[in-house]
């Protein structure tokens, strides 16, 4: 016993300063990574980088540096850094077969911001999903829907499959329909419609409102106005919209019919 403990404290001056080292150096290192990558933000900030690249390549940043200060401490304490990377890479390729879906993720992740089908903001519909763009992750995009919801799409997803984006023109169509008896003048009612609904707020006046008639069914007639909006302002305009529709309607004494199956814009609905 006594052999042993003059071994252990003989080992502790030998490695000793060795291990105290290298732990003050990673407690340092991480330190200085947490604000260089903090400093490459705001410098990326300034710079007008997109804001869909700057968590990316923060992440990326940090993780690299993290694995070179790794592979310095373990230099300080002896390790071999040749055998320590070769056994790192061993692990890799097999967490890299167990994790493909992952790393396909993480690839298209990387496409989606290359190429940019979408950006943060942007009303979408990925894999039957509908919602705006709250984030572009490096494996994942979030999608917040009309009823305040998260849905979490893998980025395979939007890479594979078919990518609807209400945003990229600039502004979205709003759809509304109602159902009108035939015995009504329609030139009247459309005039009506186009001179109330002109006037709301968001509403864009270039495309200009419009008021058609949809369908013809056995009892009455379905008429669609069709408005153009901002995305972001799709839900208020909709809304104000049918109130305005409603109002209209009453005010002049137009006749409504029970509508026999048009359904209502369902445009960012979830």
């Amino acid at each position: 016993m006594e052999f042993n403990l003059e071994k252990l404290i003989e080992k502790a001056y030998e490695y000793g300063p060795g291990v105290i080292k290298a732990i003050v150096v990673l407690i340092i290192g991480l330190w200085i990574i947490s604000r260089l990558v903090k400093f490459l933000k705001q410098l990326m900030i300034k710079n007008g980088v997109d804001n869909d690249l700057i968590p990316f390549l923060s992440s990326l940043t940090s993780v690299i540096l993290k694995v070179l200060l790794v592979f310095s401490v373990a230099e300080m304490v002896g390790i071999k850094t040749t055998s320590f990377v070769a056994m790192l890479a061993a692990a890799g390729f097999a967490i890299g077969m167990a994790l493909q879906g992952s790393l396909g993720n993480f690839a298209s992740g990387v496409l989606v911001l290359l190429f940019k089908p979408y950006k943060t903001g942007d009303l979408v519909e990925i894999d039957g999903q509908k919602g705006w763009v709250k984030g572009i992750e490096i494996f994942n995009t979030t999608l917040k829907t009309a009823t305040n919801q998260n849905v979490i799409i893998p980025n395979s997803k939007a890479t594979g499959d078919t990518i609807v984006n209400h945003s990229s023109n600039g502004y979205i169509r709003v759809d509304l329909f109602f159902a009108m008896p035939y015995e009504e003048d329609f030139e009247k009612v459309k005039y009506a419609i186009l001179n109330d609904v002109r006037s709301l707020d968001g509403v864009y006046s270039d495309p200009a409102p419009s008021v058609a008639i949809e369908s013809f069914e056995s009892h009455n007639i379905n008429v669609g106005v069709f408005l153009h909006c901002k995305p972001e302002d799709y839900w208020n305009v909709f809304y104000a919209a049918n109130n305005q529709i409603k109002a209209t309607l009453g005010q002049n004494n137009f006749k409504m019919a029970y509508s026999e199956g048009i359904e209502l814009g369902n445009i960012g609905k979830n």
